[in-house]
């Protein structure tokens, strides 16, 4: 068999084992390339995330500030992100079980979500790198103790996993990760509850609120989710879901709360979903800083049919704080998939932003500083193409 140069470096490092790799050849992108390790059962898996953007007219010194945006992506092609992750997931067959997951992230993404511990960006981060637990109290506990994702969102940074390309407003005034101490239990097969406590509410790893908060002072947060059973006929998979936040965020250098409810209801109609959530984030006043707010609610569509895939967003954000580009954002969002390519993501999409407050944040001529736009409206068209590993 022939092994390109990626893989024959890793088998020459001992990592990957070739039997892993004849198997992998052999079955579909969802399943993990097993690598040979000191621990059995770690798995391989990642992606390459690239895209094409055209942000309509002229002058895009200022653009929409939703996550991972921004003027270096517009009008040209891009890297995103490239992830990848190493698991050895828990054994559920086992009382004391215990397993790891490291993902790391490399490309503009990767300094955008600003996990260095350093300071210093590289286009590389460390994404998530946890222990993972499970204690045999009860029906069972599992815990994560290191570096995870935020436990709040309707969406997550991996744009794959989202039904759309670009991110939402909720999502952008939402914590992203946290180091800390995690724990989960399943009450039964319709409830289960989270429980956090970690550093800090931002995302540097080993982050501390103090100074100037107490070396007490820690970030709580707690989520309930509600899935229906099997046994609700053709809601069974919906999903329901509240959840708190609050600590101190040294980039702001203020405490903050975000509050979070969502779901995703199943229908009658076979690959067809419906959704909505609310996001809230509220900023302290603290010394040389004043207090304010910023909210999101949005809608979410979903209809997937074969190698098709159909999704749309409405939205509507408010701030008094600057974070949206505007007081008052409407925008909408429609995203076209087909999976053409085994293991490739290949999706088109259409964003329109619009300044609902009567200003005109978008636009501006990059040759000159402080530019402040001059459009109510931003209309992007993008195409993005994953392959999945």
């Amino acid at each position: 068999m022939k092994y390109n140069p990626w893989t024959l470096a890793l088998i020459g490092t001992g990592l990957v084992s070739l039997p892993a790799v004849t198997n992998a050849d052999e079955t579909p992108s969802s399943v993990p390339i097993s690598v040979l390790t000191a621990v059995p059962s770690t798995t391989l898996s990642g992606y390459v995330d690239t895209s094409i953007q055209w942000n309509m007219g002229s002058g895009n010194l200022n653009v929409p500030t939703y996550a991972f945006g921004g003027t270096s992506k517009a009008d040209g092609f891009n890297l995103n992100v490239v992830k990848v992750s190493l698991e050895k997931p828990v054994d559920a067959a086992d009382a004391w079980g215990a397993g790891y997951k490291v993902d790391l992230i490399f490309g503009p993404d990767a300094n955008t979500l600003a996990t260095q511990s350093s300071g210093v960006t590289a286009d590389f981060g460390i994404k998530q790198a946890y222990v993972s637990l499970h204690a045999p109290v009860l029906k069972g506990l599992d815990f994560k103790l290191g570096v995870w994702d935020t436990i709040i969102g309707y969406e997550v940074f991996e744009s794959v996993n989202n039904p759309n390309f670009t991110r939402s407003y909720g999502y952008t005034i939402e914590p992203t990760t946290h180091t800390g101490l995690q724990g989960t239990y399943q009450f039964c097969e319709a409830v289960s509850a989270t429980v956090a406590i970690a550093n800090t509410f931002g995302p540097t790893i080993n982050g501390r609120a103090n100074p100037p908060k107490a070396e007490s002072y820690k970030t709580y947060m707690g989520s309930l989710t509600f899935t229906a059973p099997t046994n609700m006929g053709v809601l069974a998979g919906s999903t329901l879901t509240g959840c708190i936040i609050n600590g101190y965020n040294a980039a702001l250098g203020a405490d903050e709360t975000s509050y979070y409810i969502g779901g995703t209801l199943a229908t009658p109609i076979t690959g067809f979903k419906v959704g909505a959530c609310y996001d809230y984030l509220g900023i302290s006043s603290q010394p040389g800083s004043g207090s304010g707010y910023a909210n999101a609610v949005a809608g979410y569509v979903a209809f997937q049919t074969g190698k098709w895939g159909f999704f749309g967003r409405g939205e509507y954000a408010t701030s008094d704080i600057g974070i949206l580009g505007a007081r008052r954002v409407i925008a909408a969002t429609g995203t076209v998939q087909y999976d053409l390519w085994k293991n490739v993501m290949s999706r088109v999409e259409l964003r329109w932003d619009h300044a609902a407050d009567g200003s005109s944040p978008y636009g501006g001529n990059p040759a000159i500083t402080g530019d402040l736009g001059t459009k109510k409206n931003s209309f992007i068209l993008m195409a993005n193409v994953v392959y999945k590993f």
